[in-house]
C-alpha cells in the first residue's frame, strides 16, 4: 500500500507541474512575447480558461500528502515555512494580476499588473525548482523539527539554507523548462506576432533547457551524491524522447505540429519528475547532515484517511482529466484578443 500512496502523491505533483507549468511559463514570457496591450490580452486569453483549474492539482497533491503522510508533511511544512509564504504570495499576486489588469483602461494600471504577472509567474517557476532542489539535496533530519533559512552558504552541505549553488541551479532549470513549455503552448494557441515570437523563444529555450539538463544531472550525481535508480531508466528515456520530439515537431508550421510539440514538452516534464520519484523512492526527506533519511515506510499508512483516499482519489483524477479534456475541446483553436477585453 505504501508504494501506491507514494505513486499517487508523485502523480498529483507531476500533473500539477505539467498542467500549471504551461501557464506559469506563458506568464514568465508575457512581457517578451507580447509587446502591445492587445498582444498581452491575447496571452492572458490563451491561459485564461485553464490557469485557475490547473491549480486544483496543487491542492489535490497537498490533500494526498496530508492523508497519506501527515506527520512528514507537518515536518516539511515547518521546515519550509519561509518558502511556503513566498509561494503563497506569488500565487496571490499572480491571480490578482490576471483578474484585475483589464478592469481599468489606464496604461499605467495595466503595465503595473503586467509586470506583476510576469514576475510572480517567473518567481513561482523558480521557487518550485528550488523546492525540488532541496528535496534532492536533502534537509537536516538529525532533529525532530528543522527550519531552513533563506541562505546559509553556497555549497550543498550542512548547515544549509533554502538557496545554495545546487538548489539555485535546479531552480533556473525549472524556470527554463516551464518557460519552454509555456512558449510551446503560446505558439499553439496564438497567431500573428505573438505566435512568431513564442516559436522563436521556444527555439532559444530548447538550447538552454538541454544545456541545463546536462549540468543539473552532473551536479546531482556529483554534489549531492544521488545515483540514478534502475527504476528511473524508462522515465529518463521517456523524458529525453519528449524533449527531442518537442524540437522536431515544433518545426512543423501547422496547428497540429504546434500542439504535438506542446504535448511532447509535457511528456518531457512528466518523465523527468517520474524519474526523480523513482530514484528517491521510498525516501520523502533526504538527510543532508548524515542522519537517517525519512521514508514513506516510517509512517503508518493503514489509516482511515489513507484507505478512503485510495478509493476516491483515482475517481477524482478521472473526473478532473475528463473536465480538462472537455475544456481543451471547447477552447480549441487560436485565441482572439478581442474576446478577452
Amino acid at each position: 500500500m505504501t508504494p501506491l500512496l507514494y505513486a499517487l502523491a508523485a502523480l498529483g505533483l507531476t500533473a500539477y507541474v505539467v498542467m500549471d507549468g504551461f501557464d506559469l511559463g506563458a506568464g514568465a514570457l508575457h512581457l517578451l512575447v507580447a509587446k502591445s496591450d492587445r498582444e498581452r490580452r491575447e496571452v492572458i486569453g490563451a491561459i485564461g480558461p485553464y490557469w485557475d483549474g490547473n491549480e486544483v492539482w496543487l491542492l489535490a497533491s497537498g490533500g494526498i500528502l496530508f492523508a497519506a503522510f501527515p506527520a512528514i508533511l507537518a515536518v516539511a511544512f515547518s521546515g519550509f515555512y519561509l518558502a511556503l509564504f513566498l509561494l503563497i504570495w506569488s500565487l496571490i499576486l499572480r491571480g490578482i494580476a490576471i483578474e484585475v489588469r483589464s478592469h481599468l483602461g489606464s496604461p499605467l494600471w495595466r503595465a503595473f499588473w503586467d509586470v506583476t504577472f510576469a514576475c510572480s509567474s517567473a518567481a513561482l517557476a523558480l521557487l518550485f525548482g528550488v523546492a525540488l532542489g532541496n528535496v534532492l539535496r536533502g534537509v537536516p533530519t538529525r532533529e525532530t523539527w528543522f527550519t531552513l533559512p533563506l541562505f546559509s552558504g553556497w555549497m550543498p552541505r550542512s548547515p544549509v539554507g533554502l538557496i545554495d549553488l545546487y538548489t539555485l541551479l535546479v531552480g533556473l532549470f525549472s524556470l527554463a523548462a516551464l518557460s519552454h513549455h509555456g512558449a510551446l503552448f503560446l505558439a499553439w494557441k496564438t497567431a500573428g506576432e505573438v505566435n512568431v515570437r513564442a516559436t522563436r523563444m521556444a527555439s532559444r529555450l530548447f538550447a538552454i533547457v538541454s544545456g541545463l539538463l546536462v549540468v543539473v544531472f552532473g551536479a546531482t550525481a556529483g554534489l549531492v551524491h544521488l545515483s540514478p535508480s534502475p527504476l528511473a531508466a524508462p522515465f529518463v528515456g521517456l523524458a529525453l524522447v519528449g524533449l527531442l520530439a518537442s524540437r522536431t515537431l515544433r518545426r512543423r508550421a501547422s496547428p497540429q505540429g504546434e500542439r504535438a510539440a506542446f504535448l511532447a514538452s509535457g511528456v518531457f516534464l512528466a518523465g523527468s519528475l517520474a524519474a526523480v520519484a523513482a530514484t528517491l523512492f521510498p525516501v520523502l526527506l533526504r538527510s543532508v547532515d548524515g542522519a537517517k533519511d525519512v521514508t514513506a515506510y516510517d509512517v503508518d499508512v493503514h489509516t482511515y484517511g489513507a484507505h478512503a483516499m485510495l478509493t476516491w482519489i483515482p475517481l477524482g483524477f478521472v473526473l478532473v482529466a475528463l473536465y480538462f479534456a472537455n475544456l481543451f475541446r471547447v477552447h480549441r483553436g487560436k485565441v482572439d484578443a478581442d474576446d478577452h477585453e
